[in-house]
């Protein structure tokens, strides 16, 4: 069975997180891994659905989708995860609970500045906290703890999806976890 491994890509909503992971996801399958994408947004609505967005509440969603995900990889699974996961001791917890299974664990973060996800705005959500809509908005009136020593840092202003995901799978080649 090949080695697990779960790749957190944190950062901002519209950072790429997701299409990086997709775009990885497909390079893996070709190379015949058994990987699964830990979408935030459908986690939310699954294994986390009545959680708000509270701290405490964000706080159990990370935590949640930790765990599957370290249950993934244990199993040799890579477990993809692009999650927000906007509090550094949260991650830190996730990142302590790999380690106390011997899963691997590689922490990316897709450090794409704030006025780049606003320009994006994918989901509308920026444009929601800025009307007033939409209060607790990460990195506008929530903050966003970016991580100390991330595994690889990405900013994808100007950066293709194909770049950003080779970047990650020459990681992951680099880790022996490919």
């Amino acid at each position: 069975m090949s080695r697990g491994v779960t790749v957190w890509l944190t950062g901002l909503s519209g950072a790429g997180k997701t299409t990086i992971a997709l775009a990885i996801a497909e390079q893996l399958r070709a190379a015949g891994r058994e990987v699964e994408v830990l979408d935030g947004d459908e986690l939310r609505r699954g294994l986390s659905a009545g959680l708000s967005f509270s701290r405490e509440d964000r706080d159990t969603h990370v935590r949640r989708v930790g765990f599957v995900a370290e249950l993934l990889a244990r199993h040799g699974v890579v477990a993809l995860v692009p999650v927000i996961a906007p509090y550094s001791g949260t991650r830190d917890e996730v990142r302590a609970q790999h380690d106390a299974h011997g899963t691997g664990y590689l922490e990316v973060h897709v450090a794409t500045p704030l006025v780049e996800c606003v320009r994006r705005d994918v989901k509308g959500l920026y444009a929601r906290a800025a009307s007033g809509e939409l209060t607790g908005m990460t990195g506008v009136d929530d903050p966003y703890e970016e991580p100390d020593k991330p595994d690889l840092r990405l900013d994808t202003t100007g950066t293709d999806i194909a770049a950003a995901a080779r970047r990650v799978m020459d990681l992951l080649t680099e880790r022996g976890l490919a």
